[in-house]
């Protein structure tokens, strides 16, 4: 399902030069920046209200937002997405066993280090790099308390499927949804599934607030401990758990409500060039695939190579001409020196394949078209 289905290359901003004639380096991704005076005015609203941290009015505002606008019952803010991560598990309960892929990130494991649970790793689907629900159940035992998945790229997992096994097994599930800002499956945002969802709000991602993240939950009572757990476990003078500061600043929250006016625009202008990339692209590498029924966001553009001979020439050659991709995700986290070693084939094969192309709005066409052709003449 197409979000935009005529996106053309006229929806890419074309107002300024290419960056080859601007002899601008160009990188996987360019954080956006709303106008200044966006910014400026809701920094305004901060300086009046001499609130610059702890619950305050704008970000109030921006979990309200939020709520309402992925239909969530409960959406708490989070000083980055890791920390969503960790306050997640231990607002449910999480301890033991937890299994998760090993093809994401590496805060989806440290979060689940950190919080001292051991990672349980199952290989992930090949057509669309998420954990592979068909492994899930031979690797569930006693110690196993839940699952976290991660929605690779923005692209949703079979969270019907985990849904059926969690429930048959009395496993929590927690999905990494730092992708997935504004993806929707089946005529409903993605974060309505599982206990809890996770998001990032990193500078790098679709949605930002510089640094921070949110939690989604469903559970009022979760919520609660979940707010404990986000401001030193205390309320006034009354203290009911060990708790941390993760709580999300005002300054980061008015970065949050500048930027959100203009997230539609942003998801159609990476529409484009991802469909620009798809027609250059076309019969040359393989890409991951979208479940029927999704709306996705264009969060990443993922190309499969033939192998990691391919791989390295090809980001080699476009290093050559200041062009820097990223071995997004590298490596297979069952392979980190840090954890029990687990041969996954599936994902250290795809995650030696697999690069992602510069994808921002403002990437020019001619600029697509450059990187195109470099990738199109390795052989």
């Amino acid at each position: 399902m197409s979000r935009m289905g005529n996106a053309t290359s006229e929806h890419i901003n074309m107002a300024k030069e290419p960056d080859e004639l601007l002899g601008v380096p160009i990188h996987v991704t360019r954080a956006f920046l709303p106008p200044r005076a966006e910014y400026d005015a809701w920094l305004d609203r901060v300086y009046e209200s001499n609130v610059l941290t702890n619950n305050g009015p704008i970000h109030k505002e921006l979990e309200v937002t939020l709520q309402q606008r992925f239909n969530v019952p409960f959406l708490r803010l989070m000083s980055n997405g890791t920390l969503a991560l960790q306050l997640a598990m231990r607002a449910l309960g999480v301890r033991g066993k937890v299994i998760t892929t090993p093809f994401s990130y590496v805060a989806t494991t440290s979060a689940i280090l950190w919080e001292g649970c051991e990672p349980v790793f199952v290989d992930i689907d090949p057509h669309t790099c998420c954990i592979d629900p068909s492994l899930i159940e031979r690797a569930i035992t006693p110690e196993v308390t839940a699952i976290m998945a991660t929605h690779v790229y923005g692209i949703p997992c079979d969270v019907e499927a985990i849904q059926e096994i969690a429930a048959k097994h009395g496993l929590k599930v927690i999905y990494d949804a730092a992708h997935a800002f504004d993806v929707e499956y089946k005529g409903r945002s993605i974060l309505s599934w599982g206990d809890a969802s996770t998001l990032s709000f990193h500078a790098t991602k679709l949605f930002h607030t510089v640094e921070g993240g949110a939690v989604v939950l469903h559970s009022e009572e979760v919520d609660k401990q979940l707010r404990l757990l986000r401001s030193f476990g205390h309320v006034g003078d009354e203290h009911f758990c060990l708790g941390m500061n993760a709580k999300m600043s005002e300054v980061h929250a008015a970065m949050g409500m500048a930027v959100l006016p203009h997230v539609e625009e942003l998801i159609d202008q990476r529409h484009a060039i991802c469909g620009l990339y798809d027609r250059l692209l076309e019969g040359c590498v393989t890409r991951p695939g979208l479940p029927d029924g999704t709306l996705y966001n264009y969060a990443y553009y993922p190309i499969l190579l033939r192998d990691l001979e391919q791989r390295e020439a090809v980001m080699a050659a476009l290093s050559d001409q200041g062009i820097f991709a990223r071995r997004y995700f590298f490596p297979s986290l069952n392979t980190l020196p840090y954890v029990q070693q687990q041969r996954m084939g599936i994902s250290e094969e795809v995650s030696e394949r697999t690069i992602c192309l510069p994808l921002f709005p403002g990437l020019h066409a001619n600029d697509v078209q450059r990187i195109a052709q470099i990738v199109r003449s390795v052989r």
